[in-house]
């Protein structure tokens, strides 16, 4: 037992360092081929939420290849998803046909938007508003809140009560929810060199690994998901600091409180250690906000838990009426 248990978690780090790389490496690529996107006229920064990576003229085949690429690497994931769905496996520690096919098949898409960019740089951006793109993968954070807080609650560790029909639902069918806004928001984008793009990027290779290993043993490794949860934190700090302003402290202590207040409670982990974590990010908070001129907007990191947990509860709250209407529309047992 204690030797299948040791191979199995070999197994699960093996696929997270391979992983890691590969989104590194895949990075490292749009990062060298960026360069040659220098010849295109784009926007550039207007006002805000008006994403600048967009062609000042753009052509019928930038909008064509751009929404064929998105819509063809969407079908695929959710053909492959549905497949294996209705054969309902059980979850084992070695890749199969499915996670393979899955591994190629986002291999080939994400050299083809490569290319696609390299040839007719506009990504969907130049047709759907950017909020779309920063929505679609918030939801999906935010639904991973409702989906863990039966096993690390949602406060403190204090246990949320959801009716079982709603978690069982997002259990069953989130794979698709998830795969869409990551597919739409890579495909959202033109593959270029910022530092910003960068950390998008890799951080969307680490969660196509993610779907790719669909019951598999890793996919459901709480360390593994909680990095993948916390990412975002880097990843908005990086955005944000590419950008004017100081937002950067905004979104690095905002993602952080939702760590402190709810992620870092399923790793199972001792009080005391918890406590020396939530003690150091207060310190690096009273850090960042100290200064006089800073001091009175320690009240923006407030908005992103607030939205989190507030998107939550309305999602359950229309769950429940969508469920009472339904019960009260169903015809009774004579």
């Amino acid at each position: 037992m204690t030797s299948s248990i040791r191979r199995n978690n070999n197994n699960i780090s093996s696929m997270v360092i391979n992983g890691t790389i590969l989104s590194a490496i895949l990075t490292a690529i749009i990062a060298v081929t960026a360069v040659r996107l220098t010849g295109f006229e784009i926007v550039g920064s207007t006002v805000a939420f008006a994403y600048p990576w967009r062609l000042v003229e753009p052509t019928v085949m930038s909008q064509l290849t751009a929404w064929v690429g998105y819509v063809f690497h969407n079908i695929f994931v959710w053909g492959i998803i549905y497949i294996v769905r209705k054969n309902k496996p059980k979850f084992r520690s070695e890749l199969r046909w499915y996670n393979w096919a899955l591994l190629i098949g986002n291999l080939i898409f994400v050299g083809l938007h490569i290319l696609q960019t390299q040839v007719y740089y506009d990504g969907l951006a130049q047709d759907v508003p950017e909020i779309t793109a920063l929505g679609s993968v918030a939801l999906m954070l935010m639904i991973v809140l409702a989906l863990e807080a039966p096993r690390r609650g949602l406060f403190f560790g204090k246990k949320i009560r959801f009716d079982r029909r709603f978690i069982k639902l997002i259990r069953e069918y989130h794979g698709y929810l998830f795969s869409w806004a990551i597919i739409y928001t890579f495909w959202y984008h033109p593959t270029e060199g910022t530092i910003g793009h960068l950390a998008g990027f890799f951080y969307m290779f680490m969660l196509f690994g993610q779907s790719i290993l669909i019951f598999n043993r890793a996919h459901v490794n709480r360390w593994w998901t909680l990095t993948l949860e916390i990412l975002v934190i880097p990843h908005g700090v990086l955005v944000a600091i590419n950008q004017t302003g100081s937002a950067w402290r905004m979104f690095g202590f905002g993602f952080g409180a939702v760590f402190i207040m709810t992620q870092l409670y399923g790793l199972g982990l001792s009080p005391r250690i918890r406590t020396l974590i939530t003690s150091g990010y207060v310190l690096a908070l009273l850090i960042a906000y100290g200064s006089v001129e800073r001091i009175g907007t320690i009240h923006e990191i407030l908005r992103i838990p607030i939205l989190d947990y507030a998107v939550v509860a309305i999602l359950y709250l229309i769950w429940l009426g969508i469920a009472k209407t339904i019960s009260l529309l169903s015809p009774k047992p004579a």
